[in-house]
């Protein structure tokens, strides 16, 4: 018997090789809805209250909102603010298995320790609104990019307008 070899394969690794290539491709992992079976998931409308949407972090971000926005180097919140921030804490009063990070940012004028600090105070007022409406301490960190992650990149004013901004990012697992 001679020993055969393509390129540096015996005949029954070649023979393996070629089976294994042929099989069908692998079917994609099956998806399971970790809300699924919650309070309040199953509803007919997914995103309302009752609905398979209500209690994620799609549903937080793009109905309650998660970002509000400063004025030039100011960490004062307007009214529209406190509005966002009032929905933010009811969203998160009634998912009390989130946890959350809030993200200070500034425009890009100015130095980078300056905006670092100042990212850091519009995240503490922000952190300190949702305590005041009874969010627990321990579900909630801060921390500051400065302008190291603009929401825009620009030039004018009102550009600038949109990096100022405090964001509340939501995540399943309250804090300790």
């Amino acid at each position: 018997m001679t020993n055969c070899t393509l390129r540096g394969w015996k005949p029954a690794a070649l023979l393996l090789a070629l089976t294994l290539s042929a099989c069908a491709p692998v079917a994609a992992p099956v998806v399971t809805d970790p809300y699924a079976g919650a309070p309040g998931a199953g509803g007919l409308y997914p995103g309302q209250p009752g609905g398979s949407l209500f209690g994620t972090a799609e549903y937080f971000r793009t109905n309650v909102g998660d970002t509000v926005l400063f004025a030039r180097d100011q960490v004062t919140l307007s009214d529209e603010a406190r509005a966002t921030l009032t929905r933010q804490a009811d969203w998160l009063a009634q998912h009390g298995s989130f946890s959350t990070t809030i993200q200070g940012h500034s425009d890009e004028q100015g130095t980078r320790e300056f905006n670092l600090a100042l990212g850091a105070r519009r995240a503490g007022a922000v952190q300190e609104y949702l305590i005041s409406r009874g969010v627990a301490p321990n579900r909630i960190r801060t921390v500051s990019f400065g302008k190291e992650r603009p929401a825009a990149v620009c030039s004018d004013e009102a550009c600038f307008a949109q990096n100022r901004r405090a964001v509340t990012v939501v995540q399943p697992g309250a804090g300790t």
